[in-house]
């Protein structure tokens, strides 16, 4: 299995739902992680999720994830 198929199953493992939605893209030696997430921890827990099949293809991993943060509640009517 090529190292953009084994980081994308690895992403769709993952039991964060928004980390089964993100895209990897080969270019030559280095794996873009790309998409979006709510926060910035799942931003870096998605990296780190590739980071041991990068290392074992040499590869690099970029992270290209943006983060999105929910829209606000709306305030809450006065009584």
């Amino acid at each position: 299995m090529d190292v953009k198929a084994r980081a994308q199953e690895a992403l769709q493992q993952s039991p964060i739902q928004t980390l089964r939605e993100l895209c990897v893209e080969r270019d030559g030696a280095v794996l873009k992680l790309c998409g979006r997430v709510e926060t910035f921890y799942h931003k870096q827990l998605a990296q780190e999720l590739l980071r041991p099949i990068a290392d074992d293809c040499h590869v690099d991993v970029v992270n290209e994830v943006s983060v999105a943060y929910p829209q606000e509640l709306p305030a809450p009517r006065p009584r």
